[in-house]
């Protein structure tokens, strides 16, 4: 038997179609292969259609621009044979109703999981000489405004995010009647699983995650965390607001002039060096960040007290001030594209794993994309979707993708 998964899912290929690219089991880097590990909910006896072979399509058609799960059955409809056949299909295609029967239905932490490393598998970050670099991972929640449960409360999904590389690493639902707070061990756990080990790596986090547990969890593994200190750690706050900042000398500033905006940033750090340090378990730094902007002729000021677990011979600075404005990566490079490029928050999708299955297909098509280089992804999608051909030859080859986004340096 042929060792091309393609081959073996078409076993009625008309003798007229070109035969697809061969893809072999043991080509790591292929969407197919790679999308053997998700488990088939179905029965056995009613699997007309492959399962990879649906995955793959939801995949392909989400990179190309698909937003609901209607989209992706007609962006597959409206292919030629030839890409039917590439993606495990002979002469019928699934319909909607088989697409978002089967979707509903799979694991979404398991998908979610299975897509990240295959990215990463296609990652090549660039090497720098004479750095070494650490992986800066930001964790944040979005609510899927559109999507509703069963009692009508909107899905709310918890997301870390590889500011390196821009691939979600890992994404939980969080369950009904909480919060974000439980659901932080969880995804800790499948970032975990992703990469292999966090040891080294830095989250970062706004202050609704300033709290002791997550601390506690990410030091038992040699991870880090720099959060936002603010009222829902009051004697933290306080402590950090009464430190002598103004005989700490500037240690890095940045400005920035845009879209009718000056932003000065101006980053100060300490060690707190009295008994107790800082009132944080495993706080090594008090950092405090000032951000001065002046938009048409109006001055603001604002003020951020953060606290991480580097210390200073390991994060300076310039560091902080960057790793404190990576968290913001999520919203403007993931949360925001979803939104408007690939408009989450207009689709309702309500029923069993649909929206975190549809929420991490868009995850992988801006993870894709971020891979490609592009900086536009309404346009990147734009290509995938006049160009399906190479689309499937990407995604079902072993060709790498270099990443061009440059990692945090130290």
């Amino acid at each position: 038997m042929s060792s091309s998964l393609t081959e073996i899912v078409l076993p009625q290929r008309p003798p007229d179609m070109p035969c697809p690219t061969v893809v072999t089991d043991g080509d790591r880097l292929s969407l197919f292969v790679a999308l053997e590990a998700v488990e088939d909910p179905r029965d056995p006896r009613g699997r007309r259609y492959p399962l990879v072979s649906i995955l793959a399509a939801a995949v392909c058609a989400v990179i190309a621009g698909a937003c609901t799960f209607a989209s992706v059955t007609d962006w597959v409809r409206f292919q030629d044979r030839t890409v039917w056949a590439r993606l495990g299909f002979d002469d019928r295609i699934p319909a909607a109703t088989t697409v978002w029967r089967l979707l509903i239905r799979i694991d979404a932490a398991v998908l979610s999981q299975v897509l990240a490393r295959w990215l990463r598998s296609r990652a090549v970050p660039a090497p720098v000489a004479g750095r070494w670099w650490r992986l800066v991972i930001a964790v944040d929640g979005k609510v899927v405004r559109g999507a509703r449960l069963g009692d009508g409360r909107q899905v709310h999904l918890l997301s870390a995010y590889d500011t390196s590389t821009g691939i979600v690493l890992a994404q939980v639902q969080i369950t009904a009647k909480s919060n974000e707070i439980p659901a932080f061990a969880p995804l800790l756990r499948l970032v975990k699983t992703v990469l292999g080990s966090l040891d080294g790596v830095l989250l970062v986090a706004d202050a609704l995650h300033a709290q002791v547990g997550h601390a506690d969890l990410l030091a038992a593994d040699n991870a880090h965390l720099m959060v936002t200190a603010k009222a829902n750690q009051p004697k933290l706050f306080a402590q950090l607001k009464t430190l002598p900042w103004a005989q700490v000398p500037v240690g890095a500033q940045t400005r920035e002039t845009g879209h009718g905006r000056k932003e000065t940033r101006t980053v100060k750090a300490l060690t707190v060096a009295t008994p107790g340090g800082l009132g944080f378990p495993n706080a090594e730094q008090a950092v405090r960040i000032t951000r001065t902007r002046t938009i048409k002729g109006k001055t603001s000021r604002e003020t951020a007290y953060l606290t991480i677990s580097l210390p200073a011979g390991q994060a300076r600075p310039a560091d902080l001030g960057a790793w404190a404005r990576s968290e913001w990566q999520i919203e403007n490079r993931l949360h925001y594209v979803r939104d408007v490029t690939l408009r989450e928050d207009a689709h309702q999708a309500r029923t069993g794993n649909g929206p975190a299955v549809f929420a991490t297909l868009r995850n992988t098509s801006i993870g894709y994309h971020r891979l490609n280089g592009a900086t536009n992804i309404a346009e990147a999608t734009r290509e995938a979707n006049h160009r399906p051909h190479d689309l499937l030859a990407a995604v079902t080859t072993g060709k790498p993708t270099v990443t061009r986004v440059n990692m945090t340096s130290q």
